[in-house]
């Protein structure tokens, strides 16, 4: 039988390109047909990702591929606003899984990166995270996949936003702690496990670019830092929104109400045993988000926990996640992996 789909992966050599390819090797709709990669040409798909071995599969010149009805951009940031006229006369619908058109104008860019070589795409570009902006996501043909920091944080606040408890006057502080594959497969000198192993490292005390996308779609002005940690894969946020009395009841109405015809979003805020909030560890290898909360009442704070992968949930699975509901597929086409218990290094 023949998948209603193909589709072709640039920039696929990556980790969040492998996660990709992992993803729609075994999509149900979609046939991955090209995968490209500038270092790695005409090598086998498991020459980079072991887990692919048995993808019959090699990389190709990412100058030259076929044209096809997706196309995943797994490219570091500025390359798909480059080679944005390319991409869309080859394919039907393009995701993006860079920074490239995730913010809503050119201002945003010019404040935060070093402007944007095709503003007048971002206003038709969508955001790919579909428990914010699912209404906006059938027939779109340029997704912009978020990203996994703001993922995590934008999942964690927005039920507070759309019961009314939190509001633009509000204060919230955003902390996230992120494993090393968010820095990419080329790394740094501060992302070599000499120099990982072991640390809570704050790379971004101010000043990180996601906080951009973070205020752009929450509406609400967030103090936010990222923290280096010791793990693979994984991010957790801590968010403090110093907000009016809530209880626990209301917290709990609202990311119910949120959140639970949500086919990926968990809510774990208490009870017993050892995995009693949000926990990277319990959503590795997924595309799934856990979500927690608590109340401080005499701070007059609500403690928002969340959890997840960053190369599935806050990358790859949910720009697989956008694409399934532009096509009109099964939301969770692709991306029923339960994950793995226990995880972690050997």
């Amino acid at each position: 039988m023949t998948s209603d789909y193909t589709a072709t992966v640039v920039g696929g050599s990556g980790f969040a390109g492998g996660e990709l390819c992992a993803i729609l090797a075994d999509h149900p709709d979609v046939t991955l047909t090209a995968v490209t990669s500038r270092s790695y040409e005409n090598r086998s798909l498991g020459t980079v990702h072991p887990n692919l071995r048995d993808v019959d599969l090699r990389f190709d010149d990412p100058a030259e591929f076929p044209s096809t009805d997706l196309l995943f951009a797994a490219t570091p940031h500025g390359v798909t606003m480059e080679r944005i006229d390319t991409f869309r006369e080859a394919a039907d619908t393009v995701v993006d899984l860079s920074a490239d058109f995730r913010l809503p104008d050119a201002a945003a860019y010019d404040e935060w990166y070093d402007g944007h070589d095709a503003p007048a795409l971002l206003e038709e570009a969508v955001y790919g995270l579909p428990e914010l902006g699912r209404d906006d996501l059938p027939g779109a043909e340029l997704i912009a996949a978020g990203g996994c920091n703001a993922t995590a944080v934008l999942l964690g606040l927005q039920p507070l936003v759309a019961a009314g408890h939190l509001a633009a006057d509000d204060r919230v502080v955003a902390d996230v702690k992120v494993g090393s594959s968010e820095g990419g497969a080329s790394g740094s000198r501060a992302g070599s496990h000499p120099e990982r192993s072991g640390v809570v490292r704050p790379y971004a005390p101010t000043g990180h670019r996601h906080q951009a996308e973070i205020e752009a779609y929450l509406g609400i002005e967030t103090a936010f830092t990222a923290h280096a940690v010791d793990t693979t894969r994984g991010a957790a946020a801590t968010c403090h929104a110093f907000v009016d009395p809530v209880s626990k009841r209301d917290l709990w109405d609202a990311y119910r109400e949120t959140y639970e015809q949500e086919p990926f979003v968990d809510l774990v805020a208490g009870g017993s045993g050892v995995y009693r909030y949000p926990e990277p560890k319990s959503v590795a290898g997924t595309n799934r988000a856990e979500i927690g909360f608590e109340v401080d009442a005499d701070a007059g704070r609500v403690v928002v926990f969340s959890a997840i992968d960053n190369l599935q949930k806050g990358s790859a699975g949910q720009a697989v996640h956008a694409a399934n509901v532009a096509l009109g597929l099964d939301e969770t086409s692709g991306l029923d992996s339960r994950g793995l218990h226990p995880v972690g290094a050997p």
